[in-house]
């Protein structure tokens, strides 16, 4: 059993148990993280090193429904090519982290993409004996159609696709290509937030009345939650302004549990805002002192 620092954060959504795993930290470009944003913003939230990069989590999600082990992102993995790794980091811990939480590859039954980027979907496949296998045997993988197709087209983001990530999945039949909002499982579905990529979907998770939403990269982090703070990675940044409203009309007022895929501190939180429309992190210990005094 690991040490009790090392196991992973868990919570509950109805009678579904949430764990958050993680592939490791890797590091980003500061500039290219938050944009238009004046450094002297954003450093204040998240200082860079002495070659302007920031530390990126790499947040996955387990989800036990009671008889499925769902898998939300695989981050980067162990396949990228030397120059990428020595740019962007490969810590390759998801795994390990999986192993945390008493589970093995083949214990997983669903697997889910937000899109296709390789920072999130690395461990969908594994390199063995020079052919590419999938990681989880016996998991059926979930990707949007329309992403699969944008992978494939010569667009600004190219290089952060590598078909061996899905492609042997669509061929084999274990990956299906959905279109728009579709259920998964009772409880847990997906919806379209076009911004980032046109196709990237949220990740849904309903149950006793209950809402936890993996958002992926339409707000990658807590430090991103302004309307505007939004990455150069973006390919439709009008369009992720919008989906945010649209994501926080829903999510403030129904309290909804917000999980971050690249927060390397917060895995997840539910938000609010003030008087004045700024979005933060809910203080649970300040609701904890609001509720005392009510009673």
């Amino acid at each position: 059993m690991p040490p009790a620092h090392e196991l992973p954060a868990s919570t509950t959504i109805g009678n579904f148990e949430l764990i958050s795993l993680s592939d490791g930290i890797h590091h980003l470009d500061g500039g290219a993280y938050f944009s238009v944003v004046p450094k002297m913003l954003w450093s204040k939230k998240l200082p860079a090193d002495e070659n302007n990069r920031v530390p990126s989590g790499l947040n996955s999600v387990l989800v036990r429904t009671g008889d499925k082990n769902v898998l939300i992102e695989t981050g980067i993995g162990n396949k990228l090519p030397e120059k990428m790794a020595h740019i962007y980091g490969q810590p390759a811990k998801l795994l390990d982290s999986l192993q945390a939480a008493g589970l093995a590859p083949e214990d997983i039954d669903i697997v889910i993409n937000s899109h296709l980027h390789f920072d999130h979907c690395g461990w969908n496949t594994v390199r063995r004996n020079g052919s590419i296998e999938p990681t989880f045997p016996k998991a059926k993988y979930y990707a949007q159609e329309g992403e699969w197709h944008h992978a494939h087209e010569n667009q600004r983001d190219s290089v952060s696709f590598f078909a061996e990530n899905y492609d042997p999945l669509v061929e084999s039949g274990q990956m299906q290509l959905v279109r728009g909002s579709a259920e998964i499982l009772p409880g847990i579905s997906v919806e379209v937030y076009p911004g980032h990529t046109r196709d990237m979907q949220a990740i849904m998770i309903r149950d006793g009345g209950k809402t936890a939403c993996y958002i992926s990269d339409l707000i990658p982090t807590s430090n991103h939650l302004d309307l505007y703070w939004l990455m150069s990675f973006d390919l439709y940044p009008v369009e992720s302004v919008e989906s945010r409203k649209r994501f926080y009309s829903r999510a403030i007022p129904e309290d909804w549990l917000v999980m971050f895929t690249h927060d390397h501190e917060i895995p997840w939180a539910s938000l609010e805002q003030d008087d004045r429309g700024k979005i933060t992190v809910v203080d649970r210990q300040k609701v904890s002192r609001r509720k005392r005094l009510r009673t």
